[in-house]
C-alpha cells in the first residue's frame, strides 16, 4: 500500500502525520511511504531523516493526493486538500465533522473513505486517539490561561499562584474528562485555586485521590455554575460529547455576571465549542473580547508544541495505520469494531450517527457502508453527494 503524508497547512500547525520512526517500521513491513517535502520540519525531522527511514520525498501535496492509497494527516483537510481527495482513497486524521458542514459535504462528494481519530474507540468506551491530544490541550489550557491573565495580554493582571498575602487566581474547569483533569492538574501545580465541575460527581473521589484535597469539586447545575462564574478569573471549557457538538455550557447572558478581563479557554472548540460566544481562532490571532471577557478558542492548540504532540499522537495512531496498511482498509475496518467506530464518511454516505444528527443528514450503518467502497479512481472524482 502507498501511504501518503502531506505537510499540514492549517495556520501554525507544525505536527506531522507520521514520525521517521513510524515510517521505518512501515517500510520494514513492506509498505511504501510518500511524504511531502519539509513535512516534518516542525518536529525537528528533516527530509534526510525520512529518506533514511525509507520514505520517498514528494515535492508537493498534489503528488500525494494523486497517488496515495492511504493518507495520514493530523488536522482535518482544508478546502484545497478536500478538492484532491477521490473515491477508493482512505483518509485517516482528525475530522471533527459535527460543526463543519462544508467539510462533510466535500468529503461526501469526493467518495473518500474518511476515518476520524476522535471517534475510534477502545474497550471500556475510551477514545484512545483523542486522549493524547486531549492530555496535551488540557495541560496547555492552564498555561494559556496564565498567559492571558497577564494585563499586557488582555487579562485581569493576576498571577496564577498569587503571592505572599495575595490570593491566587481562581480557575474553573468545566468537564472532568481527560482535558479537564489535566487542566486542573497543571493549574493546581501553578498554585491556583481550582474548582472542577462535571454533570456527574462519580469521578470526583478518583480525581481528588489523584490530584489532592486542594481540588474543589461541584456537580454542574444552573445555580452552582452561576455562582462559580461570578468569582472565576479563568474558565477552561472541557466538555465533550464524542463525535457530536459540544454542549453549550455558558451563554452570552452569563458573561454579564463575570469579572471584566476573565479569560475563557474553550478546548472544545473543535466540536463547536462549549461557550455560546465561541468561534474558532488561530495561533496567529488567538483571542477576542466579548462583553469584557477574553475568549481563547484556538482549534489546534497542540500544534504549538508539535514535537511533544506528534510523538504522543503517533504512539496511539501508529498501530491502526499499520493495521489498515497490512490488512487492507475493508478487512481492517470489518475485523475491528473500535476502528470501525472511527469511520465517519464512506463512499458518499455518513456512517457516524452523532455526525448525521448534528448535520441533519441521513446515516448508513458503518458495516453495511463498507460494501460501497469501490476501486480507486485516478484523479478527482467529485460528483454529487448522495445526501442533501
Amino acid at each position: 500500500m502507498l501511504i501518503g503524508v502531506p505537510r499540514e497547512i492549517k495556520t501554525h500547525e507544525y505536527r506531522v502525520g507520521l514520525t521517521p520512526e513510524s515510517v521505518r517500521q512501515l517500510v520494514g513491513d513492506g509498505q511504501r511511504v510518500l511524504i511531502e517535502r519539509d513535512a516534518g520540519i516542525g518536529i525537528g525531522a528533516g527530509d534526510a531523516d525520512y529518506r533514511a527511514a525509507g520514505a520517498v520525498i514528494a515535492s508537493g501535496a498534489g503528488e500525494i493526493f494523486a497517488t496515495a492509497d492511504l493518507i495520514v494527516k493530523v488536522k482535518e483537510p482544508l478546502a484545497s486538500e478536500r478538492g484532491q481527495l477521490r473515491r477508493g482513497q482512505t483518509l485517516f486524521t482528525y475530522l471533527h465533522l459535527a460543526p463543519d458542514r462544508a467539510q462533510a459535504l466535500d468529503l461526501l462528494r469526493s467518495g473518500v473513505t474518511a476515518i476520524a481519530y476522535e471517534t475510534v474507540t477502545a474497550d471500556g468506551g475510551g477514545l484512545p486517539l483523542l486522549a493524547p491530544m486531549s492530555e496535551v490541550a488540557g495541560r496547555m489550557a492552564s498555561q494559556v490561561a496564565a498567559h492571558f491573565l497577564e494585563r499586557p495580554s488582555g487579562g485581569r493582571g493576576i498571577l496564577m499562584s498569587g503571592a505572599t498575602g495575595v490570593k491566587p487566581a481562581r480557575v474553573l474547569v468545566l468537564g472532568a474528562g481527560v482535558v479537564g483533569s489535566n487542566a486542573a492538574a497543571i493549574a493546581l501545580g501553578m498554585g491556583a485555586d481550582v474548582t472542577i465541575m462535571n454533570p456527574s460527581g462519580d469521578i470526583f473521589p478518583r480525581l481528588i485521590a489523584a490530584l489532592g484535597s486542594r481540588l474543589k469539586t461541584r456537580v454542574i447545575d444552573a445555580s452552582a455554575l452561576d455562582e462559580e462564574l461570578r468569582v472565576a478569573d479563568a474558565v477552561i471549557g472541557a466538555a465533550l460529547a464524542p463525535g457530536a457538538l459540544a454542549p453549550k455550557l455558558i451563554t452570552r447572558a452569563m458573561l454579564q455576571n463575570m469579572k471584566p478581563g476573565t479569560v475563557l479557554v474553550d478546548v472544545s472548540i473543535d466540536q463547536g465549542g462549549c461557550f455560546e460566544t465561541s468561534h474558532s481562532t488561530t495561533h496567529a490571532d488567538p483571542v477576542y473580547l466579548i462583553d469584557g471577557v477574553l475568549h481563547y478558542c484556538v482549534a489546534n492548540m497542540p500544534g504549538a508544541v508539535p514535537h511533544t504532540s506528534t510523538y504522543a499522537l503517533n504512539q496511539a495512531t501508529f498501530p491502526f495505520v499499520r493495521r489498515l496498511a497490512g490488512r487492507g482498509i475493508i478487512a481492517a475496518l470489518r475485523d475491528d469494531p473500535h476502528l470501525l467506530n472511527g469511520l465517519n464518511v464512506c463512499a458518499g454516505v455518513i456512517t457516524r450517527p452523532e455526525v448525521a444528527v448534528a448535520l441533519g443528514m441521513p446515516c448508513v450503518d458503518a458495516l453495511n457502508a463498507l460494501s460501497l467502497i469501490g476501486p480507486p479512481v485516478l484523479g478527482n472524482s467529485i460528483g454529487s453527494p448522495s445526501i442533501h
